[in-house]
């Protein structure tokens, strides 16, 4: 069995010998263990020191492409090296390399596809109780949205089986872990987690300026990959909002046509009956928008499946479920 450690890094010549440090040797039914180095468009010595260290395999971008991008990358480089289980870490030294044994033992017993590293958020000094609190936040909405129960959703620290990887297709390039974690429960692939502690910050993040923006750039990621694989949800519910609204001018003037005496033909009531029509008009665009777009959900689900079944043969990857 081979396991392949993907280490995204831009510009990561100082700290990439910390994280290399501590990746293990050794691990118990693991016949060999290949690291790969994305080198997203690094501008420092980051290849030259993986080089000296040891590393043999990389993947070099001559620009900066964004985190999503690398692990999407990453996962095709690792599959053609032949990977069966494909760990995700940092070049910044911020996961305990140490812990990957544990990490992909789920997998290895055959009790998970996917498996990721809980950080226990609340036990991190450095960051903010803001920060803290838009981490659980987020965790909480996408558990919502996915229908899982993951602890840390933002976690980088990941292992996948082969299979696994083979299922995923990145389209975002931000929150990768949200959007793949939602694939992954769309996917009915096995999830769990272990808890992990992380090191000590080695440097600030470069995925985002504020906790506002993470928090701005993972609602619209959460978003774009909710509505891709739940459209009809999203469109229908919509709808009924609309068409809700739309029916209380009707309801209001039914109600007083009942009640009262008021005449019920003036101005003000021809307002509110136009804008009723035209919230339920809108409703009824919306819901047919909602049906259109299932139809091109199934489209690409089908598609998914025969993008899995080429990159089977392209890796030479027998049955779905096999470990």
């Amino acid at each position: 069995m081979k396991l392949v450690i993907m280490i995204p890094c831009l510009n990561e010549e100082e700290t990439l010998p910390l994280t290399l440090a501590t990746i293990p040797k050794k691990i118990p039914g693991i016949d060999k263990i290949d690291i790969l180095v994305i080198d997203d468009g690094c501008t420092d010595k980051t290849v030259k020191v993986a080089r000296k260290l040891g590393v043999k395999h990389f993947i070099h971008h001559p620009t900066k492409r964004g985190l999503a991008l690398s692990l999407r990358d990453g996962i095709n480089g690792a599959l053609e090296l032949g990977a069966d289980i494909l760990v995700l870490t940092d070049g910044d030294n911020q996961y305990p390399q140490e812990r990957i044994p544990d990490l992909i033992k789920p997998i290895m017993d055959g009790r998970a596809d996917t498996v990721i590293g809980d950080r226990q958020i609340h036990t991190i000094s450095h960051f903010s109780p803001a920060k803290k609190f838009l981490q659980k936040f987020g965790t909480l909405v996408l558990n919502t949205v996915a229908g899982t129960n993951i602890p840390d959703s933002t976690s980088g620290f990941r292992a996948y089986s082969k299979e696994a990887a083979i299922k995923l297709n990145l389209i975002g390039r931000f929150n990768f872990a949200m959007e793949t974690t939602l694939q992954a429960s769309q996917k009915r692939l096995t999830i769990e987690t272990i808890k992990i502690k992380t090191n000590p910050k080695t440097r600030e993040s470069r995925l985002f300026k504020s906790s506002w923006e993470h928090v701005r750039k993972s609602a619209v990621a959460l978003t774009n990959a909710y509505m891709m694989y739940k459209p009809f949800a999203v469109f229908l519910s919509l709808s009924l909002i609309l068409f809700i609204l739309g029916l209380i001018p009707f309801v209001h003037y039914l109600i007083l046509y009942v009640t009262t005496n008021v005449p019920l033909f003036g101005t003000h009531h021809l307002q509110g009956l136009i804008i009723g029509g035209v919230l339920i008009n809108a409703a009824f665009v919306i819901f047919a928008l909602g049906a259109i777009a299932n139809l091109i959900r199934i489209n690409r689900s089908l598609i998914e499946d025969v993008l899995e079944e080429v990159r089977k043969e392209r890796f030479k990857i027998e049955g779905s479920d096999k470990r």
